[in-house]
């Protein structure tokens, strides 16, 4: 169903893709993995021919990319790593929208996609951009399939997504490749390449292997089964409490997307603040940050009021968002000044420690490079450390490393460990569960309210589950109310 024979792509100088050759079997359910940069989005903008080759030749369903894009684009569809969402636009809207573009309509194609879309069905006049990241992705998919094509194509569909929302998505995966549909996939987690057929493995911009999951993931266990990082006890267990929250409250007309929340958190302490897609967490992260204010209840964060004092709080933390907060038309060296300047330090403070930190991250050499060409892993580093560029008391760190690789997901990791040990504090949302594990205390939210709160180890314990993944199921199954 798909060939790529000797296929070359480069942007200026960084050659994206170089020489892949690989072939995909009709109704074969594969996965292209690999780290940050490795080419994986540019070979799927050249098979849904967004993208032309600069040598070597590519074919999907029997049509060249180069010379049959039309018909290519009738048997394809394709969902991209960012959703291929209008957020203004309805859930039906988004349908009608996409079925028109490949001229059919929602009616002509309802039975394809009637075993998905009956589970948003009810939400058709809510706003795309008002839906959790578990209803985007399924509306993401019924947009791909609603003119039933043959081949799908889908860059990393659920990053970003809670695991109970991504467990239902590959369900349905699954059934639709009992359908007969060829599916190529990609993706970061571990659990997700497992449900693949056959994995190809592609690393700076070359086909290093290709083959069954457990081949793929042993032959390249470095990046996707990094060693553990060694990490002594827990540093938060003396000097305070660095957030306090009692009876916390957010409300939006009746709906409280903050039901009632009580915890502390101490200085020096990684937290993690886990739940699903919709459960609150951003809502009460926003209110901890003074980018939001409580409905009712009372906290404290760096000793600072959340309702009077928000102005001091955002003086005294650092907060990197899933949108990464930098400039992507700045330079490295020019996003760190700036962030330097915005958070009041001295000029030559800046350049002194602008210096030390290029050196830290090894981008000494690439300080002018554009923020906006960096690959994912990079911008997460650079925007971790620059949200802890002024020392502040906390740091928020709102799903920080969706979309990477295990290998640089560690590097990441170090650079938490390393802020934790100089006693700032780590408040951090995550979908992986792996990295519950690192974390000091976790709590975990269903339906606005914290559900569970203690270390992994407790948490395991007290539900009688194997590891934080089962913990969190578990428990976010529970959830009541509607997405």
């Amino acid at each position: 169903m798909i060939e790529v024979c000797n296929v070359t792509k480069s942007y200026g100088k960084v050659r994206a893709l170089d020489d892949v050759f690989l072939t995909v079997g009709e109704g074969e359910l594969f996965g292209i993995v690999g780290p940050d940069g490795a080419g994986k989005t540019t070979l799927f903008r050249i098979l849904c021919t967004l993208l032309l080759p600069d040598g070597g030749r590519a074919a999907v369903a029997g049509c060249d990319v180069r010379g049959q894009m039309r018909e290519i684009r009738r048997r394809v569809g394709y969902m991209p790593g960012r959703f291929s969402l209008y957020q203004d636009l309805t859930v039906e809207e988004n349908l009608r929208f996409f079925a028109e573009l490949f001229g059919t309509t929602l009616e002509e194609g309802y039975e394809s996609i009637r075993a998905i879309y009956s589970q948003i069905e009810r939400f058709k006049h809510r706003k795309a951009g008002a839906l959790s990241g578990g209803m985007k992705q399924k509306l993401a998919l019924c947009c791909a399939l609603v003119h039933q094509p043959e081949v799908l194509f889908l860059d990393e569909p659920t990053t970003g997504v809670d695991p109970v929302s991504r467990k239902e998505f590959w369900d349905m995966l699954e059934v639709l490749h009992r359908r007969g549909i060829t599916i190529v996939a990609s993706t970061p987690y571990l659990d997700e390449v497992r449900r693949c057929q056959r994995v190809a493995f592609l690393n700076e911009g070359r086909v290093l292997g290709i083959g069954t999951p457990e081949t793929i993931l042993e032959n390249f266990r470095d990046i996707f089964n990094p060693p553990p990082i060694d990490r002594t006890a827990p540093v938060g267990n003396s000097g305070g409490n660095v957030i306090e929250v009692s009876h916390l409250v957010k409300a939006f007309g009746t709906f409280h997307a903050v039901d009632d929340i009580s915890f502390s958190v101490r200085r020096g302490e990684i937290f993690g603040f886990l739940g699903a897609n919709g459960a609150g967490k951003t809502t009460a992260m926003h209110i901890l940050t003074g980018l939001h204010q409580p409905t009712a209840g009372t906290g404290t964060v760096a000793g600072y009021d959340i309702r009077t004092e928000h102005e001091q709080i955002k003086k005294h933390i650092g907060y990197m968002s899933q949108r990464f907060s930098l400039y992507g038309d700045l330079t490295i060296a020019e996003n760190i000044r700036l962030f330097g300047g915005i958070y009041g330090m001295d000029p030559e403070e800046i350049r002194r420690k602008t210096d030390v930190l290029l050196e830290q991250l090894h981008f000494a050499d690439h300080k002018n490079d554009l923020v906006g060409a960096l690959p994912l892993g990079w911008k997460q580093k650079l925007a971790f450390s620059v949200a802890i560029f002024h020392e502040p008391d906390i740091v928020f760190l709102d799903e920080p490393t969706g979309g990477v690789d295990p290998a640089t997901r560690r590097q990441f990791w170090e650079l938490i460990y390393d802020a934790a040990h100089r006693g700032i504090t780590v408040f951090v949302t995550t979908h992986y569960m792996d990295e519950a594990e690192y974390c000091d205390r976790i709590s975990i939210m269903v339906d606005g309210k914290i559900s569970a709160i203690g270390t992994p180890a407790e948490l395991k314990a007290r539900f009688g589950q194997p590891d934080m993944d089962h913990v969190f199921t578990y428990l976010a199954r529970e959830a009541k109310r509607g997405e």
